[in-house]
């Protein structure tokens, strides 16, 4: 029994359980998998320190060191040409005697310079052309073979070196004057060396496109910016060919020039990027140059990001393998757990306050508790299932049980069925309408609180008689009573009699009492039930008591004294309704009733001949147009009419739920049809003003008499008949006054009076003549 219980209580939340895993469960999930995981984790993490953090930030340190050792690296290199080109410069071949030689004459010493020139050009990689230039009256260019510049033009491409402040200096010169644009980086250095008044130069015309490579030995990756910057400004060399105003090269000088240091490094975000920008300082002749390389972040640390991906991916594989492990280990932890909770039914809806084993104990002790709740409950409901069984039983609901079965069933519900009888009473209250009960505690509408009243006295009567007895309470003045008793006939006399008294003396009702006959099987109480429910309609429907015994006489209705139905005072009746006389239809109605409801009359009979007439009443009322429907919102007046007993209360009913409506609805529609009548007359008089008209011509127009059209229009217009047809002729009459040239008499012609008399009635009205109005009207 405690099992049942139990699994009956907690069924729904067994579903929940067996799915899913309880506290417990999560605990020591989420202990192996700190246990197995958490060491991986630190050690994953650990490793991306070293390996992500720090190796970023020496790749970082590495290539700033880098760009310097670069950046030197080139700075020795400019400094050797510089060398290079001092050493030529003080050497005897370029000393005075070169001013105003005639190198065509001597052409062997044209011929070394010329050689001397070469070697020099093919010292180093970077030189595109040495050169010498001495100026004069007649200017002479070795580049490296001898040329005679006679185009002062030409000439004074390179006399311009000549006047520059430096001995030695750096430039970027254009040598091509169709094409100043195009500039090459240039060492000029004056010849003689260390003369105060030179008179030429030897040139060193550097190769562009080898110099960018050389600063992009500075950006050893593909993307960024490179570029060498004189501080001056009058320099610059870019090794990605930008010019010196483009705006990644403004922002990298704006941002060093803000630092104001000559050497460092920085993070430079630019359009979405990261650059790590690295400048530092080149000392060359004369002044010195800033050196920048900008390289993006991405492209120094890729190696780094890759070994980053790689550390996590293997620390998520670890994570998830010992995760997977965890759970392994806890299913078969938790395996013996799960069955137990599954057996005792403990839901995880509590699984957040205690984890299983406090739930298992916890349900464990209430138990019992449950058990003892439960059959408590069951008790006190067990009476109101019987009633329901009892009501089924009776209605005639189980007739597919066998015998056998019903007996079956009414012993679990605690009723001794074997060899007994049984007796079906139904018991009707009447006299709710007797002024002896209104006058009393009770109202209409108090049918149920009656109803109980009594269920509950004859529950304690038939105790106090009977074995076994059980009531049913239909809460409409009607009560059924089964009665279970060892033996047979059965003594219901002093029963009936004590319950009749009472309820006489405390509801102040009268009872009909039905008795059915004895049944000795189950199977024949629902027969035995509907036969005493009927022998009740053919009470008396007198207010007195009666008792039905159907052991003794079957009722049945007497030719002789069954009462004539008064087709006359229906005829009547209907003609009341149809005619709106709802006092005289009221009349006609009580009459009607007491000729039904006459001494000897049956509950059956006045039943029937009220329903009859209801019949009747929907009948006319369909053919006065009206829809019953919607006259009485879809009710279902045949079956509230069936549910009524007494006879005063039928005339009540029938008075407020039919007559009534009716009345209210023909009341409305002839208030209608007056209206569409006058407003009939008026439009006929509109149409014949002109004509002879009288109060009798426009009753026999719309149908009436002429009294009733004159006492209906003074109520609709608020007129006299001829108040409001003398009105319409004097308007019309000023209409053709002030608008027409017709004459006077032809105007009263036009109006439908005499000449003289409109004259008259024109001036009563109006306060002067016709005549008058027309010139006053023409005035204005």
């Amino acid at each position: 029994m405690r099992l049942s219980t139990v699994k009956a209580r907690f069924g729904k939340k067994q579903g929940r359980t067996e799915g899913g895993k309880g506290r417990f469960f999560r605990k020591s999930l989420i202990m192996i998998f700190i246990v197995s995981g958490i060491p991986g984790l630190i050690v994953g993490a650990l490793v991306y320190w070293m390996a992500g953090g720090r190796v970023e930030s020496e790749l970082l340190q590495l290539h700033y060191r880098q760009i310097e050792q670069r950046s030197q690296n080139i700075d020795d290199q400019l400094s050797n040409l510089e060398l290079l080109l001092s050493h030529w410069a003080f050497d005897n071949k370029f000393d005075y005697s070169l001013n105003g030689f005639d190198f065509v004459r001597n052409f062997e010493r044209t011929l070394d310079i010329t050689r001397t020139l070469v070697a020099m050009q093919g010292s180093n990689a970077l030189v595109k052309k040495a050169e010498l230039y001495i100026g004069g009256s007649s200017s002479v260019l070795f580049n490296p073979e001898y040329t005679a510049l006679e185009n002062s033009s030409a000439s004074g491409v390179y006399d311009q070196l000549i006047q520059g402040k430096n001995m030695t200096y750096w430039t970027q010169w254009s040598f091509d004057r169709n094409n100043p644009q195009t500039k090459d980086l240039t060492l000029v250095h004056h010849i003689p060396g260390g003369s105060l008044h030179p008179f030429g130069v030897l040139v060193f015309r550097f190769d562009n496109e080898k110099i960018a490579n050389l600063l992009k030995t500075m950006m050893p990756y593909d993307d960024g910016e490179t570029f060498v910057l004189q501080n001056s400004g009058e320099l610059y060399v870019s090794a990605s060919g930008n010019a010196s105003n483009s705006p990644f090269v403004m922002a990298l000088r704006e941002k060093i020039a803000s630092l104001g240091s000559p050497k460092g490094s920085f993070f430079l975000d630019y359009q979405g990027a990261t650059y790590t920008v690295s400048y530092g300082s080149l000392s060359r002749i004369a002044d010195d140059w800033t050196y920048v390389s900008a390289s993006p972040i991405t492209s120094i640390i890729s190696p780094v990001v890759f070994i980053s991906k790689l550390i996590i991916t293997v620390s998520l594989i670890a994570l998830l393998l010992a995760a997977l492990l965890s759970w392994l280990a806890s299913s078969r932890i938790y395996l013996p757990v799960k069955r137990l909770v599954t057996l005792l039914g403990s839901s995880t809806a509590s699984a957040g306050q205690a984890d299983e084993f406090t739930l298992l104990e916890q349900q464990w002790h209430t138990l019992h508790k449950e058990s003892l709740e439960m059959n408590t409950k069951l008790a006190e409901q067990l009476p109101h299932v019987r009633d329901s069984f009892l009501h089924q039983l009776l209605q005639g609901y189980l007739n597919d049980y066998s015998e056998e079965e019903l007996l079956h069933r009414m012993e679990r519900f605690k009723w001794e069925v074997r060899n007994r009888y049984f007796t079906v009473l139904y018991v009707q209250l009447v006299g709710m309408a007797s002024r002896e009960v209104r006058e009393g505690t009770f109202r209409h509408g108090d049918e149920g609180l009656v109803t109980f009243a009594a269920v509950n006295m004859i529950a304690e009567l038939a105790e106090q008689h009977f074995e076994q007895s059980d009531t049913l309470n239909f809460h409409d003045l009607t009560v059924g009573l089964l009665l279970i008793t060892p033996e047979h006939p059965l003594d219901t006399a002093t029963f009936c009699e004590e319950f009749t008294q009472s309820i006489n003396r405390i509801l102040k009702m009268r009872v009909t009492i039905a008795i059915s006959r004895t049944a000795s099987q189950i199977t024949d109480v629902p027969l035995a039930f509907d036969r005493a429910k009927q022998a009740v309609s053919y009470r008396n429907v007198e207010n007195v008591n009666q008792i039905i015994e159907m052991e003794k006489h079957v009722p049945e209705g007497d030719p002789a004294s069954e009462p004539q139905y008064p087709f006359t005072l229906e005829r009547e009746l209907i003609q009341a309704l149809r005619t709106g006389r709802e006092d005289d239809a009221h009349a006609m109605l009580s009459a009607f009733l007491e000729a039904l409801s006459c001494k000897g009359a049956k509950e059956i009979d006045v039943q029937q001949g009220m329903l009859h007439v209801l019949g009747s009443v929907q009948h006319a009322i369909m053919v006065s147009g009206i829809n019953p429907n919607r006259l009485f919102k879809g009710a279902n007046l045949y079956e509230q009419l069936s549910q009524i007993r007494e006879p005063q209360r039928i005339l009540e009913w029938f008075q407020e739920k039919v007559i009534y409506p009716f009345q209210k609805e023909l009341a409305g529609r002839s208030d209608a049809q007056v209206k569409r009548m006058i407003e009939q007359a008026m439009i006929y008089l509109q149409q014949n003003y002109m004509n002879d008209i009288s109060l009798d011509h426009c009753a026999d127009h719309t149908g009436t008499n002429p009294f009733f059209l004159s006492k209906t229009f003074k109520q609709v217009t608020g007129k006299n008949f001829i108040d409001y047809l003398t009105e319409l002729r004097m308007e019309k009459a000023k209409e053709l006054l002030r608008e027409s040239e017709i004459k006077i008499n032809d105007v009263a012609d036009q109006v439908g009076y005499q000449h003289s008399y409109f004259n008259r009635i024109f001036k009563k009205l109006e306060g002067m003549t016709p005549t008058r109005y027309r010139e006053l009207s023409r005035s204005t």
